[in-house]
C-alpha cells in the first residue's frame, strides 16, 4: 500500500521535494524516484545538491555540473533498463547558480558590480540559507519553464525542519535589512554612495559601525544594498511564487530518514511541522532497514566449519537485535504519522553506486 502510495507520486505529481538530515540516503531515494519517472514514460530531471558527487557515477556519468545532462540510453541499457521517456540529473553548484541569478534578473551595468562585491561573495558561497534559496530558485525556473514532467529535488541537509521552508525569508531579510536601510537612506535615496554618508556627526549608528568595521566596508555595503535593491521586488514575487508551488497540488513532498531512534524522533517532529505549515507529505521512507537474519541464514551459518560457524551465528545474532530495534522504532513512527504512507527500504549489502542498484531501490520504493 505505502509503495502504491509513492508510485502514485511519480505518475501524478510535476514536483518531488525530498526533505531530511543528511546521511540516511536522501540523494540516492531522489535519483531513484527520478528513473522510477522515467521508466513509468515521464521525463524526469533530479537536481541534487550533495557535495560527495556521488550521483554522476551512480547514473552511469563521468561528472555532472550546473546544467542539466541526459542520461546516456547506452548507460541504462547496459543494465537492462529502457527507459521510454529521457532521465536527466544535474548537480546545482551554489556559487554559480547565484551568479546565473544575478546575469539573468540584474541591469547589464550592475551586473558586475554586484559578482565582485563582498557581501555579495558571502550571499552567494557561506551565508546561512542561501543554499536553500538558490535551490528553490532552481526548481522554480525548472518549473517555470515546463521542460520535465516530473522533477525530483533533492534538497540540502536540514537539521530543523523550517530551515528549507524559510530561506528565502531569511535571504530577503539579509537583502532588505531593515537597520542598514536606515543607516544608508541617503545615500540610498540619491543612488549613489559618497564619503559625505560617513562623515555625518549627528548619525551614532554610523560613527559606532564605521569604527566597528571601516568606512571602506561599510561603503561596500551601501554599494552592495544599492545594487542590489532593483532585484528585491523581483525576489520577492519569485519567493511568493515558491513558496505558492510548494504548497500547489501538484507538488509532494517526500521525507526521508533511517530507522535509528534519534532519527525517528526527529522525523516526527519534521513531519508535524510540515504540515502545520501546510505542505503536502506525499509520504516518510525509512531507508536502510535492517531485515531480520532468515531460517536459511542461520542453517547455512551452522553448516560451516569453526571458527567461522561461530563468528557468523554471533553476526546473525547481532543482526536479529538491530533488525527487532528498527521494527519496534518504525511502528512508533507509523502510529505517530497518522495518515502519512510510510514506506521502507531494506539496507542492501552493498553501497548504492550504479543504475542497476537505483533501480533496486525504486522498485522497493514503488513496492514493485
Amino acid at each position: 500500500m505505502s509503495g502504491t502510495a509513492l508510485a502514485h507520486l511519480v505518475r501524478d505529481k510535476s514536483v518531488i521535494v525530498c526533505v531530511g538530515p543528511g546521511g540516511v540516503g536522501k540523494t540516492t531515494v531522489s535519483a531513484s524516484l527520478a528513473l522510477a519517472g522515467a521508466l513509468s514514460g515521464r521525463g524526469s530531471l533530479v537536481c541534487t545538491i550533495d557535495p560527495a558527487r556521488r550521483l554522476a557515477n551512480s547514473l552511469g556519468m563521468a561528472a555532472l555540473g550546473n546544467a542539466e545532462a541526459r542520461i546516456p540510453d547506452s548507460a541504462l541499457a547496459e543494465v537492462g533498463l529502457r527507459p521510454p521517456a529521457p532521465l536527466h540529473a544535474m548537480m546545482l553548484d551554489m556559487k554559480q547558480a547565484w551568479d546565473a541569478l544575478i546575469r539573468r534578473y540584474a541591469p547589464p551595468d550592475s551586473q558586475e558590480k554586484i559578482l565582485s562585491n563582498r557581501f555579495y561573495q558571502s550571499l552567494s558561497t557561506a551565508l546561512a540559507g542561501s543554499q536553500e534559496y538558490v535551490a528553490l530558485e532552481k526548481l522554480w525556473e525548472l518549473t517555470e519553464r515546463r521542460q520535465y514532467p516530473l522533477v525530483v529535488l533533492d534538497t540540502p541537509p536540514t537539521a530543523h525542519a523550517l530551515d528549507f521552508l524559510d530561506a528565502p525569508n531569511r535571504i530577503l531579510e539579509f537583502l532588505d535589512n531593515e537597520a542598514a536601510r536606515l543607516l544608508l537612506t541617503p545615500a540610498l535615496a540619491a543612488g549613489r554612495v559618497g564619503l559625505q554618508l560617513f562623515s555625518l556627526g549627528s548619525s551614532l549608528l554610523a560613527k559606532t559601525i564605521a569604527k566597528l568595521t571601516g568606512a571602506e566596508t561599510l561603503q561596500e555595503l551601501a554599494s552592495f544594498l544599492i545594487s542590489i535593491s532593483s532585484l528585491n521586488q523581483g525576489f520577492r514575487e519569485r519567493a511568493r511564487g515558491v513558496r505558492e508551488l510548494l504548497q500547489s497540488p501538484g507538488t509532494a513532498f517526500v521525507l526521508v530518514t533511517a530507522p535509528s531512534p534519534e532519527r525517528l524522533g526527529e522525523t516526527l517532529r519534521f513531519h508535524a511541522l510540515l504540515r502545520e505549515q501546510g505542505v503536502p507529505v506525499g509520504a516518510v521512507v525509512v531507508n536502510r532497514v535492517h531485515a531480520l537474519p532468515t531460517s536459511e541464514d542461520r542453517q547455512r551459518a551452522s553448516a560451516l566449519p569453526s571458527p567461522l560457524r561461530e563468528q557468523l551465528l554471533t553476526t546473525l545474532a547481532e543482526q536479529e537485535v538491530l533488525a527487532r530495534l528498527d521494527a519496534e522504532g518504525i511502528t512508533q513512527l507509523r502510529a505517530g504519522l497518522g495518515i502519512t504512507p510510510l514506506v521502507e527500504v531494506p539496507r542492501f549489502e552493498r553501497d548504492v553506486h550504479d543504475l542497476r542498484a537505483l533501480h533496486a531501490t525504486g522498485q522497493h520504493l514503488l513496492g514493485q
